[in-house]
């Protein structure tokens, strides 16, 4: 499956799927998420794929939520429904080995993404951030739970109340990341462990998928998103949220000085 926005190619029985919006920095509209959750979905149901990777086109992994289509009403269009929760809902309950290759920055989304993978590669030129407190929000993508598990508490507290950019080495020794590459070795470093699962009977991959599952990411994690969006309620459009976006788009730093109890 191919889109104007996902593309997919097979390299024996490992799929790679690539987001491919360079321009916007691979950001996410709902293009994207649904995409996302398609091409994962074909993955999961093709006898002939044992491993996906996910990983972006250009110098981006992904730069997170769209924030012109967030400022037009979340879905981009008036009724439309927004895919942000099936694509979530698939990727964190994908019965197959998935492997992210974090090529470039990765943002909100960009990075919360990566605490549902089996394994992520990280380019060394590659920074990750989660700006939700830049952007008068709280975290989403159950990474309330999943960094938690996946780092630690403090390493999870320090990430997403910070906002600041964190380098591949500090992703690293938290634990997000399992291995770090030069940005020439990330591609062919992740398809060589990639094909090395894969040379293993799916049913074998798949059954041990069950189980590491079975320990309960999927529903805490599915959980944590829900607690997560009551806050986004709150939250969205309320004046800081509003400041922000309004300064992101127009290309200045938000003032917030003026916000009773900011």
């Amino acid at each position: 499956m191919s889109s104007s926005v996902i593309v997919t190619e097979d390299i024996g029985r490992v799929r790679v799927i690539t987001i491919s919006r360079p321009q916007a920095l691979n950001s996410m509209n709902n293009a994207v998420f649904g995409g996302i959750r398609d091409a994962l979905a074909e993955a999961e149901t093709d006898n002939g794929v044992a491993v996906a990777i996910i990983t972006g086109e250009g110098r981006a992994f992904s730069a997170g939520q769209d924030l012109q289509e967030m400022q037009d009403g979340l879905s981009g269009e008036a009724g439309e429904e927004h895919l942000f929760p099936s694509m979530l809902k698939q990727l964190t309950e994908f019965k197959k080995p998935l492997i992210a290759a974090v090529n470039g920055l990765g943002v909100g989304i960009g990075m919360t993404f990566l605490a549902h993978c089996d394994l992520v590669f990280m380019s060394n030129s590659a920074r990750l951030r989660t700006p939700f407190p830049q952007l008068g929000l709280a975290p989403e993508a159950g990474s309330s739970y999943t960094f938690t598990t996946r780092m630690g508490w403090q390493n999870a507290a320090y990430v997403l109340m910070s906002g600041r950019w964190f380098s591949a080495t500090e992703c690293l020794q938290m634990g997000l990341v399992w291995r770090v590459t030069t940005p020439e070795e990330l591609m062919p470093e992740t398809l060589q462990v990639a094909q090395e699962l894969a040379a293993n009977p799916i049913p074998s991959l798949v059954a041990t998928k069950k189980l590491l599952l079975g320990a309960g990411r999927p529903e805490n994690a599915w959980s944590a998103h829900k607690r997560e969006n009551g806050a986004y309620a709150e939250l969205l459009g309320a004046p800081a949220n509003t400041e922000a976006i309004a300064a992101f788009v127009e290309k200045r730093d938000p003032d917030f000085s003026s916000i009773p109890g900011i």
